[in-house]
């Protein structure tokens, strides 16, 4: 297994860091595009290798559609198949194939899509095979499941003879994501409402027009928790602007809490260190892409913060709970489940001199760990699962300064 080493570096100088694009964005796009014909102007869409796995999909349409480890690439994939009647297979690696898709392919079905499982029911592979005709028009689904599920259905909802009446139950979980998804459908000529739980989008065409995807506010989060887990420094994130889709933008108000300021700039964002002002607690039900990155952050700052709204974590790319608690136990710190799904940082009193990270196949548990480099130094373990999303990570990481040590080894 590869290794990255990283030297303990308390200090950060002043540095500019070329974020990448948003992943998110991105993968919207692509699927918007891909249903307006390709007639758009898209630019700047991201390098992640999940980016990548679906223009290469789309742009030359196998029998079987292979996602690699990209659930939202699976899930958009699949409403965008069925609703173009195209007969493909779904499937992806052991762990996509481990990862539900059922309430999608049930409300796909309910639609009018033809789709019949490969193996166990309710998980990849799939076998999509087209539309016949559309049996309704409303579609029931809860709003504590996947936002890609509901994402999706609203993607291809445009296309349908009837439209889609799609009505969300219960808790409504990273509605963000779902904001951002309508709010990109605008862009490109779509007009929805949503009045309470009840989002409708009639039937009508997506207008061909010219779009630049954001920098990442997902990638721009571990930088942000470098600088608050550092002694000094000062940080510059280009591409990022105020007013953005991405419910990643929420590691703004955190780290306001957590000891880093934000200044916008023209062409991104200006970090620098405050003081802390505690964070007690914090719902991450719109943004648990963050929730790795601030546990670690409070763990190394000596922060105790109460975690609510994880629910999503267990069917990521790993169980990123489990695993939380796991990599966070070997510097002495814990995150300790309580009542009613929250869960509580318990920050380490003693950090050891070298601390090796596993990564179980999940890009944002290597990263959400780089910055123990401020404390200690660090060996991650199979650093290259950071190409998923932001594959030149490592490249920025060695901006900071020549004493972090990019040696890779082999065990």
């Amino acid at each position: 297994m590869n290794q990255l080493r990283l030297s303990q570096q308390s200090n950060i100088p002043s540095t500019t860091i070329p974020l990448p694009s948003s992943k998110s964005e991105s993968n919207r796009v692509l699927i918007i595009d891909a249903l307006t014909s390709g007639e758009n102007q898209i630019e700047n869409l991201a390098e992640a290798r999940d980016t990548q796995t679906m223009i290469r999909l789309l742009k030359k349409d196998p029998p079987i559609y292979d996602v690699l480890d990209a659930g939202t690439t699976m899930r958009f994939l699949t409403a965008y198949a069925a609703i173009t009647n195209k007969q493909k297979v779904m499937t992806g690696t052991p762990r996509m194939c481990e990862r539900p898709i059922g309430i999608l392919v049930e409300a796909l079905q309910q639609l009018g899509a033809e789709i019949h499982y490969l193996g166990i029911e309710g998980y990849p592979p799939l076998a999509v095979n087209g539309f016949s005709e559309q049996k309704t028009d409303l579609i029931t689904i809860r709003g504590d499941v996947s936002s890609q599920y509901i994402s999706a259905l609203l993607m291809i909802a445009p296309h349908l003879p009837q439209g889609l009446k799609l009505e969300l139950t219960g808790k409504v979980g990273s509605r963000t994501y779902i904001e951002m998804t309508l709010e990109l459908m605008k862009q490109f000529g779509i007009s929805h409402t949503w009045k309470g739980n009840l989002i409708s989008i009639g039937p009508q065409p997506y207008r061909p027009t010219t779009y630049s995807v954001e920098s990442d506010w997902s990638g721009a989060s571990y930088w942000y928790s470098l600088l608050a887990c550092a002694e000094s420094g000062e940080l510059f994130l280009k591409g990022l602007k105020k007013e953005s889709l991405q419910g990643d933008s929420k590691i703004v108000d955190i780290m306001a809490q957590l000891g880093v300021a934000s200044e916008f700039k023209e062409d991104g964002i200006k970090l620098t260190k405050i003081p802390v002002l505690g964070l007690q607690e914090f719902d991450f039900t719109h943004c648990p892409d963050l929730a790795q990155t601030v546990a670690v952050t409070c763990a190394v700052i000596g922060q105790k913060t109460e975690f609510t709204g994880l629910e999503s974590l267990r069917i990521k790319e790993t169980d990123r709970i489990a695993a939380l608690q796991a990599e966070l136990a070997k510097f002495n710190a814990q995150l300790q489940e309580g009542n009613d799904g929250a869960f509580t940082v318990i920050p380490s009193v003693s950090i050891p001199d070298e601390v090796t990270i596993a990564t179980y196949d999940d890009h944002r548990m290597a990263m959400a760990f780089m910055p123990l480099v401020t404390k200690t130094n660090v060996v991650i373990e199979d650093p290259d699962v950071v190409n998923k999303s932001y594959p030149s990570f490592w490249n920025h990481v060695e901006l900071i300064t020549a004493t972090i040590n990019m040696n890779f080894s082999q065990n």
